[in-house]
């Protein structure tokens, strides 16, 4: 139940019976404060300017018209011509009834689902996972979790750098390690993908020749050739199986299946250039092949050039992501395509999307959109790294993490196994290095913070997992299990209304979070959750001696879409709960 969409159709209604123009939006939105009303229409005072009117004469006008029947019990007008909205307990108790006995707590799949690309991680060939892919892996996975959930058909796409100039030296250094019979040590390189690196980049600064037999590698490997081909295919799949590691271990959905590397449109770049150049939006630059747009300008008031095919025929990014949009609309058939990677990638992608739309790439009912996000800093406010200067690789910070969550787990006094402590160390790391970035808005810079990821107060996942167990307890004590529950929600006391109410909203949160990209939305939402139910537990007894069954078994109800709505909301952020702590 979606009770701000149903509020804002009725209210669509009531403006239109009143005379406001068609296209007035409803603005109904959660009220501040209580004594705000639950939901707040901020439509009339724009719609009144239109009309001429004074805006709290329309709005009598329009609350005349408001049919809530069975859904508020009073709406009011508040300054100068602000709809204050309170709901009915008794429709509050009726949706959250029918919550408990829906798998789906209430939260209804949309009514036309669309094909959404996400694109999201997209690591290099070579190379280990570092810090800086962890916002883009986790935010991505997310808002792919989420739309899922509401019902879209969702296809993950791993751009993973696999391609360029840079493979020459890998695969001559693959081969020459091969070609000595060092397959243990061309194993142990392997498994430490920085140190393989290096070693390549070295030999590659400091040898002549064997930088000249790269160069000609690349050129060979290029045109397909069978060998070099094998050594590009097994640096590829050594450092997926790396990636995969990473990806199970912070439980996020991406799969080998999900990869769709740059490579992948190596065939498709010079009909990019076919293409460009039929639409006359080709021109030559220095030898060049360059599009011009008149949408950017550089600093001497000129249109900026995009440049996507270098003198010497090679291709650049803005080539492949051309490609890339071309193959997600006309073969993949997305009607939205959603791009995960940081803020300074913005005027590019803008300009690759400006091309792509002129090019007929991407028809202009398709939704291109980058959702940027800022960058992850250390507590000196400069970009995380290690205290030598170095970039953190991403499998030394989840063991930290681990290190720290069961030095954590072991202060605190606990009657878990050993197999129950190993599980909660691992949700509370996991958990807290996922939920510390996903509550942050994505457009900012965060400070990393260990004491505070790792609170067991505040809004982290610590506490919101503490939040999920404790409801669990409740359950325990009392004997019951969810499906014992039965009767009506009885809502009476207000902290009894204020958790109903909060209940009630989740599933406008959720698709909010997914309309927007924006996980912190759900974060936000889980932890005035978390602290309404608390709120709710001190005021109002539930296996207290004295509490009639009926008034338990409403309370219970309660407390089983609070565990339940908890779980569904971590799980889209891809965090996992366990039952006690």
């Amino acid at each position: 139940m979606n009770i701000l969409k149903l509020l804002e159709d009725r209210v669509i209604k009531a403006l239109n019976a009143a005379g406001a123009p068609e296209d007035t939006p409803a603005m109904v939105r959660p009220s501040a404060r209580a004594n705000f009303g639950d939901y707040q229409c901020n439509a009339v005072m724009a719609a009144a300017r239109k009309m001429g009117q004074k805006p709290r004469d329309l709005a009598q006008t329009v609350v005349d018209h408001l049919d809530l029947d069975g859904i508020a019990d009073k709406t009011e007008i508040a300054g100068p011509g602000f709809i204050n909205i309170y709901l009915a307990p008794e429709f509050l108790a009726k949706g959250l009834r029918a919550a408990v006995s829906d798998e789906r707590i209430g939260v209804e799949k949309v009514e036309n689902p669309h094909t959404v690309i996400v694109d999201y991680s997209a690591p290099n060939v070579a190379k280990e996972m570092h810090v800086g892919h962890l916002r883009s892996t986790i935010i991505g996975d997310s808002t792919a979790r989420t739309l899922e959930f509401l019902g879209h058909k969702v296809i993950r796409q791993n751009h993973l750098g696999d391609w360029g100039t840079q493979f020459g030296m890998l695969i001559a250094h693959l081969e020459e390690l091969e070609q000595s019979n060092q397959e243990e040590a061309m194993d142990m390189e392997l498994s430490d993908l920085e140190t393989f690196y290096k070693a390549a980049k070295k030999r590659f600064d400091e040898d002549g020749a064997f930088a000249a037999k790269a160069r000609d590698y690349v050129v060979r490997l290029q045109a397909g050739e069978a060998h070099f081909k094998k050594l590009w295919k097994r640096l590829v799949d050594v450092t997926l199986s790396h990636n995969q590691e990473v990806y199970e271990r912070l439980n996020v959905s991406l799969t080998p299946g999900d990869v769709m590397g740059e490579s992948a449109y190596n065939d498709s770049l010079p009909v990019i250039i076919k293409a460009l150049d039929s639409k006359g939006l080709l021109s030559e630059d220095q030898g060049a092949k360059v599009v011009f747009l008149d949408e950017f300008k550089n600093k001497d008031g000129d249109p900026m050039g995009v440049i996507v095919e270098k003198s010497g025929g090679g291709f650049l990014y803005s080539t492949t992501d051309l490609a890339a949009i071309r193959h997600r609309v006309h073969t993949l058939n997305a009607d939205r395509v959603l791009y995960y990677v940081d803020a300074r990638q913005g005027q590019h992608f803008e300009q690759v999307y400006t091309i792509a739309r002129k090019a007929g790439f991407a028809t202009e009912d398709v939704q291109l959109e980058h959702h940027a996000f800022g960058m992850m800093l250390g507590k000196d406010g400069k970009p995380f790294k290690t205290r030598a200067g170095t970039t953190i690789k991403l499998v030394d910070l989840l063991n930290e993490a681990e290190e720290r969550a069961a030095r954590l787990i072991a202060s605190k006094d606990s009657d878990l196994s050993e197999e129950q402590k190993v599980n909660v160390i691992k949700a509370v790391a996991m958990g807290s290095v996922k939920y510390a970035d996903l509550s942050k808005n994505r457009t900012s810079d965060y400070v990393f913070d260990w004491d505070n990821m790792l609170a067991f107060e505040g809004n982290t996942a610590p506490y919101m997992l503490y939040a999920y167990t404790r409801v669990q307890s409740i359950f325990r004590k009392a004997g019951l299990s969810e499906s014992d529950l039965q009767g009506d929600i009885v809502i009476g006391e207000a902290t009894e209304r204020e958790l109903s109410l909060k209940l009630a909203r989740f599933s406008e949160t959720v698709e909010q979070a997914a309309r927007e990209g924006m996980p912190h939305i759900v974060c936000g939402y889980l932890y005035e959750l978390s602290g309404a139910f608390m709120s709710f537990y001190e005021a109002c007894p539930v296996n207290k001696e004295g509490v009639s069954e009926e008034l338990k078994n409403s309370r219970l109800q309660l407390c089983s879409l609070t565990a339940r709505t908890i779980k569904q909301g971590l799980d889209l952020l891809g965090i996992e709960t366990v039952e006690q702590m």
